[in-house]
């Protein structure tokens, strides 16, 4: 099966990336000088809610990953993890704790207090 890509125009219920998570993965790209850094999302069991979120950096996305293009930046989610991020905005934090890709799920019933993990 062949990778789907979508615009973030044109599906409403679509995972989006903010402005600053935007301008994080493109400094990070420049970091590492490749322009072909994607940023994955993808949710797992675990934490001290029953799921949490995992990021990584990758070059090319899976046969069945949905690939969401925005302002010229990648984001990969995996089918399975899909279904609890629709609707969610990637954004990028900065703040006296550190810095980090956050969350900001819809479909998240409660989170824990380092909000890396939720309850669907």
């Amino acid at each position: 099966m062949a990778s789907s890509s979508i615009s973030r125009s044109s599906v409403s219920a679509a995972i989006g990336l903010t402005a600053a998570a935007l301008a994080r993965l493109r400094q990070l790209r420049a970091d590492q000088g490749n322009p072909a850094l994607k940023l994955r999302i993808y949710v797992e069991g675990g934490g001290c809610s029953g799921f949490q979120y995992g990021f990584g950096l990758e070059e090319s996305a899976a046969a069945d990953d949905l690939v969401i293009e925005q302002d010229g930046m990648q984001l990969l989610v995996d089918p399975l993890s899909v279904e609890y991020l629709t609707g969610a905005q990637i954004d990028y934090e900065e703040a006296l704790k550190g810095s980090q890709f956050v969350v900001r799920n819809p479909n998240a019933e409660t989170t824990c207090g380092c909000g890396s993990s939720f309850t669907a």
